[in-house]
């Protein structure tokens, strides 16, 4: 497990550099990243279904992410795009080529459908939070003015 962590830090830490995050919110975005692979890795250790684990990752480190990017007054994609990293579904793709130049094409439509389902799953869980928080403040705002309006 103290590998994971390391290893997604370090991917997410990464990449946020190359994206040229800087100081608190590179940490930050790295710490949502070990957030989405420790939620993902205990999940598949329960025996959960690699979709949903990667839907319940993509949850948690998007709420993570929304959280500090009010906090940091940050766009959300600054800490969404690094903390996505060490879940994207690299291998499933590396498969699904691999058979498909092998000529199987069962084994490319299983690998496929398995990585569009896993990435589909981390789709579903950003736009779900990123939904849901939109609604959220806009129904605060809304609900603010006709608290004004009335007095």
């Amino acid at each position: 497990m103290i590998v994971i962590i390391l290893s997604s830090f370090v991917a997410s830490f990464g990449f946020g550099i190359i994206f040229n995050i800087k100081g608190k919110k590179l940490v930050a975005a790295a710490v949502a990243g070990c957030l989405g692979s420790v939620v993902y890795t205990l999940l598949m250790n329960h025996g959960e279904a690699e979709p949903v684990c990667m839907l319940l990752a993509s949850i948690s480190f998007s709420v993570f992410s929304e959280v500090f990017a009010r906090l940091y007054h940050t766009p959300v994609t600054t800490f969404v795009i690094c903390a996505l990293i060490p879940l994207v579904p690299g291998k499933g793709m590396y498969m699904t080529m691999q058979e498909v130049v092998a000529g199987n094409t069962n084994g490319a439509l299983q690998e496929g459908l398995a990585t569009l389902s896993n990435a589909g799953g981390l789709a579903l869980g950003i736009i779900a939070v990123s939904s849901l928080t939109r609604l959220f403040f806009r129904y605060k705002s809304i609900h603010k003015k006709h608290l004004l309006e009335n007095q």
